[in-house]
């Protein structure tokens, strides 16, 4: 199945709005164009976020970032700097970045409904001072991802809510990732289990 396969495309801005009308004046008004004190705390009680980015070619990637709260700096009210830690390789949001500077950011705090978006434009820094500062267990990130805020708003519980995503009773279970890569790409000679283990030794936490 392909997008033509759907025949009610809504195609406009204007067709949006006559769905589903326009939002409250408080809600228009807490965009921000920098992080005010409430912004500033959640960020850094934050052990989570996503980072949405786009190459030069329009396609676009969704990552996942973490480590312990506060591990995000917050330079000033439109600066904030995420250290590279150790991951898989790919580099599929530094690579974007390189290309196109625009990046967008969710920040999640376990339990907490709200969430905390960013929207700006970012860089990939080596600044010593600053990779010196972000240092954890005596290892040093080799990189930084700077982002210069241009707005930034909590977002409503609804979709948390809905989701109940901190409620461990409705955690579902799934194969190892070691199982997942097996089945995905017909990998022969290794067991998941084996895999597993290798695929945690191959990417330290720091």
């Amino acid at each position: 199945m392909s997008l033509a396969t759907f025949t009610e495309k809504v195609t406009s801005e204007a067709e949006l709005r006559e769905i589903l009308g326009y939002p409250h004046e408080a809600i228009r008004r807490k965009q921000l164009a920098a992080l005010d004190k409430h912004c500033r705390e959640f960020i850094g009680l934050s052990p989570f976020l996503l980072i949405g980015s786009t190459n030069a070619a329009g396609q676009t990637d969704v990552s996942p970032r973490g480590d312990a709260p506060g591990f995000v700096q917050i330079i000033d009210e439109t600066t904030l700097v995420i250290p590279d830690r150790p991951g898989n390789r790919r580099i599929d949001t530094l690579s974007n970045i390189v290309q196109h500077p625009q990046v967008g950011l969710i920040f999640l705090i376990p339990g907490q409904g709200e969430t905390v978006r960013v929207n700006g434009r970012a860089c990939i820094i080596r600044d010593a001072e600053v990779l010196d500062s972000s240092t954890v267990q005596g290892k040093r990130p080799l990189l930084a991802i700077a982002v210069e805020v241009e707005e930034c708003y909590f977002h409503c519980p609804k979709s948390i809510r809905r989701a109940k995503l901190w409620d461990q009773e409705n955690r579902k279970t799934m194969p190892s990732i070691g199982q997942v890569i097996i089945d995905h790409t017909g990998l022969t000679g290794v067991t998941a289990q084996q895999l597993d283990e290798e695929l945690k030794k191959d990417i330290p936490l720091y």
